[in-house]
């Protein structure tokens, strides 16, 4: 398969195109930065410079054709203020699922947040994370051309993963490596019996491949 990532250098971005290059897929990773690509290199990947809160609809979609799938990964980070949350969280998010159809791209990944809701209240960064993700999620959700899967982690840990989840439509607050997020997305992608499902990950007892045929088609 030939995957292309947004948010390609992101932590989480960076663990899935060192997974989907091991496994033999072809992997490429959109970047804002030129010096990040000899990470994506080192990972892999091959990276793609463009920055999403510029480009224009043709322009991402000329980087997702001949793609077989694509995930998005990208987030503003926690330095952000309101404006990034906006402008990364969910309209990048939305011009990324939008470029997918117009690049006939069906599979379609997006990294989300338990607690995404467009209609989250509160006037903290947080709160406005939280809707933006919501925003972007219910946008992907809307497009029927597109085998679309949203996944919304727990918080995010830097333990070594396990390789043991829990994954379902709702599995309640818990930590979750950023190295099982990781596993869970390169089974998702390869996995489109997952379409239409919006999933909350957290640490568990169950094998990630395990988990996600246990999802899949329901």
């Amino acid at each position: 398969m030939r995957i292309v990532i947004a948010g390609g250098h992101g932590q989480i971005a960076l663990r899935l195109e060192r997974l989907l290059a091991a496994r033999g897929d072809e992997v490429a990773g959109i970047i804002r930065k030129a010096e990040q690509a000899d990470d994506l290199r080192a990972a892999g990947a091959e990276p793609i410079v463009l920055d999403l809160e510029s480009a224009s609809l043709e322009e991402v979609a000329e980087c997702l054709r001949g793609a077989d799938a694509a995930v998005f990964a990208a987030g503003a980070g926690p330095g952000s203020g309101v404006a990034r949350k906006d402008t990364v969280d969910k309209a990048a998010a939305v011009l990324f699922a939008d470029a997918a159809v117009r690049a006939g791209v069906r599979r379609f990944v997006i990294v989300s947040s338990m607690g995404a809701d467009p209609g989250h209240q509160g006037d903290e960064i947080f709160d406005a994370y939280l809707r933006a993700k919501g925003e972007a999620d219910a946008h992907v959700g809307s497009l029927d051309r597109l085998d679309w899967t949203i996944l919304r982690p727990g918080m995010l840990t830097d333990d070594a993963g396990t390789g043991l989840v829990r994954l379902e439509a709702r599995t309640g607050r818990g930590p979750v490596p950023r190295d099982d997020v990781a596993a869970t997305l390169a089974e998702l992608v390869d996995t489109p019996a997952t379409h239409g499902l919006t999933l909350e990950l957290i640490s568990g007892s169950t094998p990630v491949s395990v988990a996600v045929k246990s999802v899949a088609g329901n």
